[in-house]
């Protein structure tokens, strides 16, 4: 670890915690910006504790260890996730409550809970990667054919159309999976780091994490969200009346394929920023 850093990752596990307890605190006294916007803060917490922990113990974090890319996974997670804002204009998932009147102080809550939805998946992967859980999961090395590509790509491509096409509730699974088959396989050709490529190798360990990660972070965000003022709330046709929180139980299973979206779409992402605005080094190595 480089020196400079070193003393930081202690004030980083404080701060998170600190900054967390002082949230609840005043969310709780009925403070209005931190009843509002708990959610927000309650991951800012989260986001700056983990980064400490990780840069203590594995020596690789995504703010001490490379702030500069932490700052643009920031800024394409508000990108990224608008993407699915949009698709829910179609599949009517999710709409928020209790929001500022102000539309200068929302949009503010949005920005800043949006930026750390990719943050918050990729520090969660990393503190499973620290425990080397799923280290051993293996499979058979299996190369991708190119019709196995294709197959891969169309299929994905058709999920994220279908929304359009025949706009409904029952699509969130489609959208949920589709970016996977879309983007991963086009990631491998680019030669980007991807689940495809570590198939390849008979390695299934980035796979499970970040799926475990999504499963971790959506638990998260549904408890911290059902005590938050300003909040979202579900419309979801599947068993929609037996709950954890807000979210409907079943729908708990789709953090599991958005964990592993999130880390697609990102290197895809990444791609797009260094060759349209020739930016290097915005990425993640599994």
């Amino acid at each position: 670890m480089n020196r400079k850093k070193d003393n930081l990752y202690l004030l980083f596990i404080i701060s998170g915690i600190v900054i967390y307890l002082f949230a609840e605190l005043m969310k709780f006294s009925g403070v209005y910006f931190f009843r509002t916007f708990f959610t927000p803060l309650a991951w800012t917490a989260y986001i700056i504790f983990a980064d400490g922990i990780n840069y203590r113990y594995r020596g690789r974090s995504l703010i001490i260890g490379n702030g500069g890319n932490f700052i643009w996974m920031s800024i394409i997670s508000i990108g990224l996730w608008y993407v699915f804002e949009f698709y829910n204009l179609f599949l009517d998932n999710w709409h928020y409550i209790n929001l500022p009147a102000s539309k200068t102080v929302r949009y503010f809550g949005y920005f800043w809970s949006f930026a750390t939805i990719w943050p918050g998946i990729f520090e969660t992967y990393l503190l499973l990667t620290g425990i080397k859980l799923f280290d051993k999961a293996r499979v058979r090395p299996r190369k991708m054919p190119i019709r196995w590509f294709w197959t891969a790509v169309i299929t994905g491509a058709v999920f994220e159309i279908l929304p359009f096409l025949f706009p409904g509730r029952y699509w969130a699974p489609a959208v949920w999976i589709g970016f996977i088959l879309l983007l991963d396989p086009i990631n491998c050709r680019l030669g980007r780091s991807s689940l495809t490529e570590q198939l390849g190798h008979g390695l299934i360990s980035g796979f499970l994490r970040f799926g475990a990660s999504g499963l971790i972070c959506g638990f998260l965000w549904e408890f911290w969200n059902y005590w938050a003022g300003a909040k979202w709330v579900y419309t979801i046709p599947y068993w929609g009346n037996v709950k954890i929180f807000e979210m409907p139980v079943i729908g708990y299973l789709g953090f599991i394929p958005f964990g592993i979206e999130v880390f697609t779409m990102y290197i895809f992402a990444g791609w797009m920023v260094e060759k349209l605005l020739g930016i290097k080094g915005i990425g993640f190595q599994l």
